[in-house]
């Protein structure tokens, strides 16, 4: 979503429903920490939830890379969400909100969300947080309707994000890879006859005539996609296009679209590109499953394993502010 901080929150069901807009998905069994600064929500992690034997060395892992994430957002207070039963979210909190108050940060809140009901660790009041738990739903609030508004749909569990970039299966499929086929004809044929200048003459087409096209709403036909994919592995053709890539919501379309129907083995260019766009708008969620879709085709692809390290360091998107990109649809 464009601007997940203008949700309208003022309140733990605010938040409790703002939270699958802000990753993208509803987050089951999983930690939450949302970073607020002064009354906007400057960043929003999730983590799955560790088994209860594993959480001192969980918490020992993750604790200093929320840390640094929550301070780089210049989050001034910190919001922690469990999603799952007591047995699972408790020993969590008590072992991580020590270690975030001794690191200086502020925690305002730290709930427990299980069957519909939320629960309050730092909140002792029985009026406001009594305790058998509040019921809420989060598809039933003003927040929910302003972000739908807002053009933001969460998907129901990580699940489906994931496979939202899965290879796409069937006849698709086989068309794309009849047409990698032709498109590796094509690029030996271009090679013998143009070297490498001329392969780089056609990428630098090709990006262009991409970024054209999914910016009036259009999508590549199976050749046009496969010819684009077998080119991408040129490293600078495929920096043309990461200059060219921000976070402009096509562009995270665009690059969804290639990744899911490239062919499998060309994926790696494409899902680094759909992860650094998604990182840019702040779709950490999308960002870590575009990673691993890369890396599952190629494991030693350096872009993918730079913006993984970007992720797991916390580094916010802000620190690539002024990002160069000639223009919307121009490498």
């Amino acid at each position: 979503m464009s601007h997940p901080n203008r949700l309208p929150i003022a309140s733990p069901t605010d938040l409790l429903a703002a939270v699958p807009h802000l990753l993208g998905f509803h987050p089951t069994d999983s930690l939450v920490i949302v970073g607020v600064a002064d009354t906007r929500v400057v960043v929003a992690s999730r983590a799955d939830l560790p088994p209860p034997a594993d959480v001192a060395d969980w918490v020992l892992d993750i604790a200093p890379s929320q840390i640094r994430m929550l301070r780089q957002a210049a989050a001034s207070v910190a919001i922690v969400v469990g999603y799952g039963p007591a047995t699972a979210v408790t020993p969590v909190m008590d072992t991580l909100l020590p270690r975030l108050s001794a690191a200086g940060i502020d925690v305002f809140d730290a709930l427990r969300v299980t069957d519909g009901r939320y629960f309050s660790y730092l909140c002792q009041e029985p009026s406001c947080c009594p305790p058998d738990g509040t019921a809420f739903d989060p598809h039933r609030s003003d927040v929910t309707l302003h972000a739908i508004v807002a053009g933001s749909h969460a998907l129901p569990d990580r699940a489906a994000l994931v496979a939202s970039v899965a290879p796409t299966v069937g006849t698709a499929r086989d068309a794309v890879t009849r047409a990698t086929a032709h498109a590796w004809a094509r690029r030996r044929a271009l090679t013998a006859a143009a070297g490498r200048d001329g392969l780089l003459r056609a990428g630098d087409k090709a990006v262009r005539a991409t970024f054209a096209r999914y910016a009036d709403d259009g999508v590549l036909t199976d050749d046009e996609l496969a010819w684009l994919t077998v080119l991408l592995p040129i490293i600078a053709i495929r920096d043309a296009a990461w200059r060219a890539t921000d976070a402009l919501p096509w562009h995270t379309a665009l690059w969804a679209d290639i990744t899911r129907r490239a062919h499998p083995p060309l994926a790696a260019p494409p899902a680094s590109l759909l992860a650094f766009a998604a990182w840019r708008r702040g779709e950490g969620a999308l960002a870590a499953v575009a990673v691993d879709r890369a890396l599952a085709a190629d494991p030693t692809y350096t872009l993918a394993r730079l913006i993984d390290h970007a992720l797991r360091a916390g580094l916010a998107p802000s620190v690539l502010d002024g990002w160069p990109h000639p223009g919307p649809h121009t490498p």
